[in-house]
């Protein structure tokens, strides 16, 4: 399970703690923490790019080594109900599915450096 951030939720999640935090660790992150098998493939599609290929562990494991296979299956999600409770903050983009498509697409990347 993974989380995912968007940058501009890091700024202001760090401007909510600087504010109104107390000493701790909130944990900043969107709504939905996500198997890779759906935000691999959501992704790519995303950036334009070729469907991921699935591969078996002892593959996963020649080509990243035991920490890369670790990595892509057994990380945990993260929860931001407590950043959402104490701070008051809430995600910018409350899941992946649509941060991906929203920040990351060509479509908008291009749209926002012309805007800039």
């Amino acid at each position: 399970m993974w989380s995912f951030l968007n940058v501009d939720d890091a700024v202001s999640a760090t401007i909510a703690a600087i504010e109104h935090g107390t000493t701790g660790v909130y944990n900043i992150c969107d709504d939905e923490p996500a198997r890779v098998n759906l935000w691999l493939p959501d992704l790519a599609r995303a950036l334009r790019g070729k469907a991921p290929m699935h591969v078996p562990r002892w593959i996963g494991r020649l080509a990243a080594g035991e920490v890369g296979v670790s990595i892509m299956t057994q990380i945990r999600g993260s929860s931001n109900a407590k950043a959402k409770r104490e701070l008051g903050w809430r995600p910018r983009y409350s899941s992946w599915r649509v941060g991906f498509w929203a920040g990351l697409s060509p479509l908008s990347v291009e749209r926002e450096r012309r805007s800039a």
